[in-house]
This record gives C-alpha cells, sequence and structure tokens, in this order.
C-alpha cells in the first residue's frame, strides 16, 4: 500500500488516519504491524505538523471530554442546592447586600419673624432641631435652647409648634400648593417652661386627680404623672365648640384623658354613659388659632383646634376656644404632654440628639482669648489689673456712661444741649436696641409676644400711641401682658424717663431697661427675655 503524501489529504482523511494508527499501535506486536505502525505514526506526525490539524485536534478533544464528563463522571450530589445558581448570576442575592440608602435634598423655605426668607437645601430626615441648629450657625446666632421652628397654616388661621423630633420634610408633605402654608423661624421661650415652672401651667381649678391618689399633690407630681405613670390627672373645663352640623358656638364641658378628649352631654357629668369623644392624639395635630374673634364669631379669641392629618379644609378642623389665656395655656400643654410623653422630656434634656447628620454640628462659644480677658486701668501713670470684682464692675459702668455721652455728642454735634435731650439724640440712642420697637401697636406688641412665649419676664419697649412723646414697657406676667407708660420728665434742661412718676429717673431708655433686668421695682418680675424681628 503506498504511503499517502500528508499535505494533500483532507481533515477527515488526517483523522482518519489517526485513528487507524492508533489502532494499529495498540493491536499486533507483527514485524507487519509494527513497520505499518511506523508508518502510520509518520503521517500521525505529519499530520502534526500541518496549520490546519490542531484546530481539528482540540474540537475532537473537547468532544471526547464532554462525553466523558457526561457518561463516566457520576453526580456528586451538593450538600448546599441552595447556594446554587446559574452562571449568569451572582453568588449572593441582592437582597442580601447591604442597601444604599442615598440622602435625599430637599429644598424648603422659611421665615422669620420680619417676614424675610431664606431658601434652604437640607436632606430628607433632618428634624426640627436639626434646621434650627443649621440657622443658629448660619447667622452666627447664640443657642438659648428656645429657638423653634413653627409651622403656620395661613389661610386657616392657624400655628403650632413643629417638635424638635419631628421631620421637617414629612410635615411640608402633608402641605398642599394652594395653601400657602409656611415654616417660621423665632425664638420661643415657652416651649419647655413647664418643665422648669409647673405650677404656672396646671392651676388647681383645672386638674383633678382619680380617686386612687390620697391627698395633695405637688405640681412636680404632676408632671410626672404625665410623662410616666399609669395613672393620669384630668384636666376639666368648660369650653365653646361647635356642635356637629350647626353654625353656633355652644358652651360645653371638656375632660382631657390619656384615650382623648372627651365631653359631657350632660352638664359635668363624668359618667362613662354621658361622655362622647370629640377627638384622639395620634391621628391629628394641636394647633393654636391666631385668627380674629370677629371671624369666628365666638366671644373669647384663646383659641385652639385639631386638624386631622388628612384634613381636607377648614370643615375637617375640630376647633375649640378657652375662657382665658391661661385656660388654653393649660390645655395645649397637657395634650402635648399626652400625645409626646417622655418624648418631649428627652428633647429638653438631650436637644443635640438627632437624627440626621447636623446633629453633630455645635455652637460657637467663647474662645480661650476671651475667657482669659482681665480688667485693665489706664487712667494712671502705669496701668494696673483690677483684681476686685466690684472695682473692675463700677468702671466697667463708668465707661460704658461716656461711652455713651460721647455718642449722644457725636449724633447731635448740631444741636443745642436742649435739642440734644429733647428727641433725636435719645431716639438715635435706643432705636437701635433689639427689644424696642418703633410705632407698632398695642395688639401687635401682645401678637409679638404671645408668639415667642407667655413666660414670666419676655418685654419689649414700643411707642405710645395715645401719647408720642412717651413709651410704653409690655411686660409678660403670670400668663398675662401687662402694658407699662414710661413717662418722660424734665428738670433743668434735662430729660429723664421714670416708670414710678419720677421715683426712679433714667437719662435714657438704655438704662431703664438694664436697671429693670437687674431689679424688679414696681414691676412683677424683672425682665429676662427681650422679643426681637431677627432677620434671616
Amino acid at each position: 500500500m503506498a504511503t499517502p503524501v500528508p499535505g494533500w489529504q483532507s481533515s477527515s482523511a488526517r483523522g482518519r488516519v489517526a485513528q487507524g494508527g492508533s489502532a494499529a499501535i495498540s493491536g499486533s506486536s507483527s514485524s507487519s504491524g509494527i513497520s505499518s505502525a511506523r508508518r502510520l505514526g509518520e503521517v500521525a506526525f505529519s499530520a502534526w505538523m500541518s496549520p490546519a490539524a490542531p484546530l481539528q485536534l482540540r474540537r475532537e478533544d473537547r468532544r471526547k471530554k464532554s462525553e466523558l464528563d457526561i457518561l463516566e463522571i457520576p453526580s456528586i450530589p451538593n450538600p448546599f442546592p441552595e447556594l446554587c445558581c446559574s452562571q449568569f448570576t451572582s453568588v449572593l442575592s441582592a437582597s442580601l447586600l447591604p442597601k444604599a440608602s442615598p440622602r435625599i435634598k430637599q429644598v424648603i423655605k422659611v421665615y422669620s419673624e420680619d417676614e424675610t426668607s431664606r431658601a434652604l437645601e437640607v436632606p430628607s430626615d433632618i428634624t426640627a432641631r436639626d434646621l434650627c441648629q443649621l440657622l443658629i450657625l448660619k447667622n452666627h446666632y447664640v443657642d438659648d435652647h428656645s429657638w423653634t421652628l413653627f409651622e403656620q397654616l395661613t389661610s386657616l388661621g392657624l400655628e403650632r409648634i413643629i417638635e424638635d423630633h419631628e421631620m421637617v420634610i414629612e410635615v411640608q408633605s402633608k402641605w398642599r400648593i394652594e395653601e400657602g402654608n409656611r415654616f417660621y423661624f423665632r425664638k420661643n421661650y415657652a416651649k419647655y417652661e413647664f418643665f422648669k415652672n409647673p405650677e404656672n401651667f396646671f392651676p388647681e381649678h383645672l386638674v383633678s386627680f382619680s380617686n386612687e391618689i390620697n391627698g395633695a399633690m405637688s405640681q412636680t407630681q404632676i408632671l410626672q404623672m404625665f410623662l410616666s405613670s399609669s395613672t393620669y390627672p384630668e384636666i376639666h373645663s368648660y369650653l365653646h365648640a361647635k356642635e356637629q352640623g350647626k353654625k353656633t358656638w355652644k358652651k360645653m364641658y371638656f375632660l382631657l384623658r390619656r384615650s382623648g378628649l372627651y365631653f359631657s352631654t350632660k352638664g359635668t357629668s363624668k359618667e362613662p354613659r354621658h361622655l362622647q369623644l370629640f377627638s384622639e392624639f395620634s391621628s391629628s395635630d394641636l394647633y393654636m388659632s391666631f385668627k380674629c374673634k370677629k371671624i369666628t364669631g365666638v366671644l373669647t379669641s384663646f383659641g385652639f383646634c385639631f386638624k386631622p392629618h388628612k384634613a381636607g379644609g377648614a370643615r375637617d378642623l375640630k376647633q375649640l376656644y378657652a375662657e382665658s389665656e391661661q385656660s388654653r395655656t393649660c390645655w395645649m400643654t397637657a395634650i402635648r404632654l399626652l400625645k409626646y410623653g417622655m418624648q418631649l422630656y428627652q428633647n429638653y434634656m438631650y436637644p443635640y440628639q438627632g437624627r440626621s447628620g447636623c446633629s453633630s454640628l455645635n455652637t460657637p462659644v467663647r474662645s480661650v482669648s476671651e475667657n482669659c480677658l482681665v480688667a485693665m486701668d489706664f487712667t494712671g501713670h502705669k496701668s494696673r489689673v483690677i483684681e476686685n470684682p466690684t472695682e473692675a464692675l463700677s468702671v466697667a459702668v463708668e465707661e460704658g456712661l461716656a461711652w455713651r455721652k460721647k455718642g449722644c455728642l457725636r449724633i447731635g454735634t448740631h444741636s443745642s444741649p436742649t435739642t440734644l435731650q429733647n428727641g433725636p439724640s435719645n431716639i438715635a440712642i435706643h432705636s437701635s436696641q433689639p427689644w424696642f420697637h418703633h410705632k407698632i401697636s398695642r395688639d401687635e406688641a401682645h401678637q409679638l409676644i404671645l408668639r415667642q412665649g407667655l413666660v414670666d419676664g419676655v418685654f419689649l419697649v414700643r411707642d405710645s400711641q395715645s401719647n408720642p412723646k412717651t413709651f410704653v414697657l409690655s411686660l409678660s406676667h403670670g400668663l398675662k401682658i401687662k402694658h407699662f407708660q414710661i413717662l418722660p420728665l424734665e428738670e433743668e434742661g434735662k430729660l429723664f424717663y421714670s416708670l414710678d412718676d419720677g421715683h426712679t429717673r433714667f437719662s435714657d431708655l438704655i438704662q431703664l431697661v438694664e436697671f429693670y433686668q437687674l431689679n424688679k421695682g414696681i414691676l412683677p418680675c424683672k425682665l429676662k427675655h427681650y422679643c426681637a424681628r431677627i432677620a434671616l
């Protein structure tokens, strides 16, 4: 048999020769078999040297390997079938991987007392306290824990405190575009005042206890009952309310319990069969009404109401009016305590524990260099350190008076001594003070103090509308706002101001305010917190 030329063979022929050669090598041991095997080996070797051979052989090897995998290799049971997955999927399930939750930011608009506004881009989980902290830092205000965020429903004439732990974006999501609601940023000294002086918020004639309580209880014990005890105090009094389906207001007897606010259908009876639920707390928010009593038609102006979370408008509001500011404050404070409980106390004790990243921000504090300042005297030939605190205080007062006197002379350089004392210079002295409000009415002063909290010592000074030459000190005390006239007195060509018909005289209003901040005098309390319209 002639030996074929390797270069002329087709790929299939070379494949058959290779198979035959392998069979001849393993078949016979004769000389002919050896010679034929030698020839087939040469043919196989020449086939390997051909350029098309490696590709075909690799294909044959893969085919044989796949056949062996299917027919000869036994399947091994998988002890962890739940971990099996296809070659196109990841070994770890997507549900097992930690979910990346990027903090989505939204833009909100915040207004101040003077109606200026500021737009802020904040994360979606920012709390009211964190937002206040952010505005304090941006405007370089001093944080005395009285800054508060308010929600004002302008169309409904309602306003409420947004609690420090509430999410601002959640509150905004309940608004409708056409309603024109706003966020307000201002001080509120009464936000947590009931933790400091509970006796001013729970008068005896509005609070009663269950039969299990024996003996009288202190105001602090009443506050503890609101927060943690299963035994609760009852708040009760007459309130003006609208009966369902009627437009007229009716005076009804109300009771506040942990389960909600009830009214009695029979006088002052507290029997369960005579009590009907007026509103619960979990599905509604409590607002204070600032609508005029002429608009509502009720004879009192101390209103508050419950607004359901899914309220459709004014028809869904449950409005109430109290007989006095003390009664309204008591009701609203008790409802806040029953609704939020210990959360309010935690907000009061730990104001910087927020959920968003702003809670780690710190307010500006005095630097080390400011804390190391000492009083110095430069009047002699050599300067000296004033070590006596009393002497240092008197020197500071003298320097302050001298500075004011120089300021008056600079302002009124073209005025005579008589005109210097009369008006322009004095107005220039106190008009720049944050507690002075130029040309506001009695009602406007009342509303300003009311919005910033009816705490003893909250005050402002304003021009008198009845007498243009005098001023008025408006002061909060005992949940009431009182007004004191500041009279101008002239003696020997000099003008003085007095609250007590000249017994105590002051050269300007700044001296008068500073004196009553340190001394009560004829006032019912000292001046503690001034009302100011601060711009953002």
